[in-house]
């Protein structure tokens, strides 16, 4: 009879805990975040393919290099273009609100605007590392059976994201994550017109800086299901990331060790 009432406490325990996270969708947002992104600074490639009708059209390769702001708690991130050999040397910065883009040709740093295409569907707000939770509002979605983008179904829990930050990508987001684990699995963004401006699937989890973490998002076009742009992640590793290189002024001396 003890260990009878022992179990039932503890499923109680279980059940409140589960309810407690459920109750409260911004702390579910903030863990997807963290499963996103490392904890401390680091560096990534991030390699970019277009498809259209099933077949490549264009591919990119950018190193990116990550830091947390002690006070925003958002990430600061320097882009370097690695391939092709045409955009070889070009950076883009995000700092704070600010992106830039700088070409070593015309020594010249030029405002971007996060929502503005970089490749294929993906933005420069979706190449740079970002924490939702600090530019979106999270509300409790739907609780339900999705397939991911290996087309398994996963038991899911949808959060509604309105953006709480004039700067932020998008304008609204329906964020599904595994209801165990926090695992982003798939998102809807939206425009402020309400157009879904594309859908995409985290997957390829792998055991990357401490945590499984998506080493690939698959990009597909709001209105062209057959227009489709993979980000590859590779080469992870913790790595400091010099202040001056965050730096809008330092860009034309930026050198990669």
């Amino acid at each position: 009879m003890k260990l009878h009432h022992l179990t039932i406490f503890l499923l109680g325990l279980l059940l409140s805990a589960l309810c407690m996270a459920q109750a409260n969708p911004q702390a579910m947002l903030q863990a997807s975040d963290a499963v996103r992104n490392p904890d401390k600074p680091f560096a990534v490639t991030v390699t970019l393919i277009e498809y259209r009708d099933g077949k490549q059209t264009d591919t990119s390769t950018l190193a990116s290099y990550a830091k947390s702001d002690a006070r925003s708690g958002q990430f600061r991130t320097l882009i370097r273009f690695v391939a092709p050999a045409r955009d070889e040397g070009k950076l883009m910065l995000k700092a704070g609100n600010d992106f830039w883009f700088y070409d070593p040709a015309s020594r010249a740093s030029v405002r971007l605007s996060p929502q503005q295409r970089l490749m294929g569907q993906a933005s420069n707000g979706d190449v740079v590392t970002i924490n939702l939770a600090k530019d979106y509002q999270a509300k409790l979605g739907q609780i339900e059976d999705i397939a991911d983008g290996n087309r398994q179904t996963r038991h899911s829990t949808r959060l509604d994201l309105s953006a709480s930050s004039p700067d932020a990508t998008y304008n609204r987001i329906e964020l599904w994550v595994d209801s165990a684990n926090n695992q982003p699995i798939k998102g809807k963004f939206y425009s402020e017109s309400e157009r879904l401006l594309k859908t995409v699937y985290y997957r390829r989890y792998q055991p990357q800086l401490g945590k499984e973490r998506p080493t690939e998002m698959v990009i597909i076009d709001g209105l062209d299901s057959k227009w489709v742009t993979v980000m590859r992640y590779s080469d992870f590793v913790f790595r400091d990331v010099p202040e001056v290189w965050l730096q809008r002024d330092y860009l034309p001396n930026f050198k990669p060790e």
